[in-house]
Formats: structure tokens, C-alpha cells, sequence
């Protein structure tokens, strides 16, 4: 797949993941928690910060029904109405530019997940270098067409979509004009376990529709994410916030600077690892081939003495012949005087 850059930093196999935290809601309606917040994803070595631009009226409707409270038993939200939880969880516009503003300061990818065609709008007057469409979103087809027309490249969590969903999101994104996409495989469940992760999907979904997919992962720990990798994952994603004990309508499930840190140092580690198909020694190995075992001459012998079970042996180090040749040597004669500790070799046999 061809690499495609954002705001200078290139993304794809050759190079090592891209890893965003995303803020969501963790900055518990401080200004000056968010901006701390940023600081603390630049100094884990995360490559970008991502908010959520909306707002309550943008998202649903202040209507306390039935339809609009959440319901789901395991749910982190259960019996809260949507309007009041997401009053509770934006970002307010206004944060906005001073966020981003630190994080050019620091040297930080800044972007953002709009939810309606008025946080797009708002984003292009900031100059975000891309855009990342949630799993709810990616069948809102108006949406992902508008963002498309900016021309920016976008990042798709793909999070309950079926194929034919995610066909229809990817056409409709490259007819409108966005030819740099990236699929996240997501499992919408908060948290998320890894069992319910299915990550064998990423080679499956790249395969699919000819594009980099990553990870937006919402389970515990970096196992899943840092697996993800081997399976082709070119970006990662996780929520991330000073300190879970500090609450907030998403800390359960992010991660705190400490893990950020790991998911760097491992998932660039695991990018390491894959190097290419090789068999045989690399040069790296080239110096512990003479550990190998070999035959050896384990008793003294007089010339003309016979080999056998007695003073021959496959022993390290691996000067000798290779221990396949034990039967051809066994039964036959020293053609000189040999010291225990002999390395066997053609020239030895009479």
C-alpha cells in the first residue's frame, strides 16, 4: 500500500505505527486539563491528539424519551439520556484552537472527529491536516462525503459496518474526492475484550479495499494493539487521559501516560520485528555458528586408532564436520596421532 503523509509525517508498513491519543471527554470541562492532557501524549511519544467536535444539539435531541437514554446492562453510561451525556463529554469550539496551537508548539499532530457537516466546516477554518470518522458515523454517507470534498486524508473506524457499509462509505469517499483513506478495525463496546476483537480482520480489510488499516482499540492493556501490528496495522488509537481515578465520562477504558508510553516503545518494537521472510544465519547471527555442534575427537587417538562411540562425539562448538557425518566417520581410521579435543575433519581419516 503507498505511504500518505499527514501534516509531514509519512504513514504506512515502511514506517513505525502511528499512534494517536484521542482526548474525547477526559479533559472534564478544564481547558487547562485538555492542554495538560496534550502535554502528557507528547511526552508518552504519541504522534497526534485527537479530539470530537459537536456538540449536544449537533448529536441528537434534548428529548428525555425512552429512545434517547441508554439501556445496554455492561454499558459505562447506562440510564443517562444522550442530550445531558453529551452536554456532559464535548469539547467546547472555542478550546479548540488553543488545543491545536499547543500542539503545534510541541510538535504534535493535532486533529479531530467531526460529527455533522457544521464541525467540518469549523475544522477547515483551523486547518486540520486530516479527518477520523467515528464508528456511529461511517454510514452517514452526507458526512463522509463533505469531509471527503476537503480533499484531506481520512482515517474510518469501521466499528459494526458490514462489508457492504464499508464498501459504500469507501466509494463514496473516493468519489468525492478523498483518495487517501485508512481503516480502522474497531469493536464498539466500552471496554472492548480481546476476545471480541477479531484483529485477523486487518490483513482481511486491506486486502479488501486496497488500503492501510490500523487499529482504534478500546480494550484494556497494549496486548491487542501491539499484536495488531504484526498483523499490518499501520496507525493505532486509544483514548488517553492524565489518571483514571480522576473520572470522566470515558477514563474507564483510556489508557494513562504510563501505558502510552509502553504502546509506543512496544508497538515500534514489533514494527521492528517483522523485518522480511529469511531463513539461514543473519549477518547478525553470522558470529554464533560456531556454537553449532560438530564431531570431536573426545579421547586421545594413536595413528591408525578406529573411531567409535568412545572418542567421537557431537559436541559444541561447531569447528568440526556437521553431525550429520557421524555414521561416515564412525569405523573409520586416524591417519596421524590426534588430541581429545580435536575438531574432526576430512583430513583426519586414513
Amino acid at each position: 500500500m503507498d505511504n500518505i503523509s499527514i501534516a509531514g509525517r509519512c504513514i504506512g508498513p515502511e514506517v513505525p505505527p502511528f499512534i494517536i491519543a484521542e482526548m474525547s471527554g477526559n479533559h472534564n470541562k478544564s481547558l487547562a486539563r485538555a492542554l495538560e492532557i496534550v502535554d502528557a501524549a507528547k511526552k508518552t511519544g504519541a504522534h497526534a491528539l485527537k479530539l470530537q467536535t459537536y456538540t449536544a444539539d449537533t448529536m441528537t435531541l434534548e428529548v428525555i424519551k425512552e429512545d434517547f437514554s441508554i439501556k445496554g446492562e455492561n454499558s459505562l453510561w447506562k440510564g443517562q439520556h444522550l442530550y445531558r451525556l453529551y452536554q456532559q463529554a464535548y469539547t467546547p469550539w472555542e478550546w479548540h484552537k488553543p488545543i491545536f496551537d499547543r500542539c503545534k508548539e510541541l510538535g504534535i499532530i493535532g486533529f479531530s472527529t467531526p460529527f455533522d457537516e457544521t464541525a467540518v466546516d469549523f475544522l477547515e477554518s483551523l486547518d486540520v491536516p486530516c479527518y477520523k470518522i467515528a464508528s456511529f458515523e461511517n454510514i452517514d454517507i452526507p458526512l463522509i462525503r463533505k469531509v471527503a470534498s476537503t480533499g484531506k486524508p481520512m482515517i474510518i473506524s469501521t466499528g459494526m459496518a458490514t462489508v457492504a457499509e464499508l464498501d459504500e462509505a469507501v466509494r463514496t469517499a473516493k468519489e468525492a474526492g478523498c483518495q487517501n483513506i485508512i481503516l480502522l478495525k474497531c469493536t464498539s463496546t466500552y471496554p472492548a475484550t480481546p476476545e471480541n476483537t477479531n484483529i485477523l480482520t486487518i490483513p482481511h480489510m486491506k486486502e479488501l479495499f486496497q488500503c492501510q488499516v490500523g487499529l482504534s482499540d478500546h480494550t484494556m492493556g497494549i496486548g491487542t494493539a501491539v499484536a495488531s501490528v504484526a498483523l499490518g496495522a499501520t496507525i493505532i488509537e486509544k483514548h488517553f487521559t492524565l489518571s483514571r481515578e480522576d473520572g470522566g465520562v470515558d477514563a474507564a477504558f483510556s489508557m494513562e501516560p504510563n501505558e502510552m508510553k509502553a504502546l509506543v516503545i512496544e508497538s515500534y518494537r514489533a514494527w521492528q520485528s517483522l523485518g522480511e521472510i529469511n531463513y539461514g544465519a543473519t549477518n547478525s547471527e553470522k558470529s554464533s555458528l560456531q556454537f553449532r555442534r560438530s564431531l570431536y575427537v573426545s579421547n586421545d587417538m594413536n595413528k591408525g586408532d578406529i573411531f567409535t562411540k568412545e572418542n567421537l562425539r557431537v559436541i559444541r562448538p561447531g569447528l568440526g564436520l556437521a553431525p550429520k557425518y557421524y555414521d561416515v566417520v564412525i569405523g573409520k581410521k586416524v591417519n596421524q596421532d590426534v588430541k581429545k579435543g580435536t575438531p574432526v575433519k576430512w583430513s583426519l581419516l586414513g
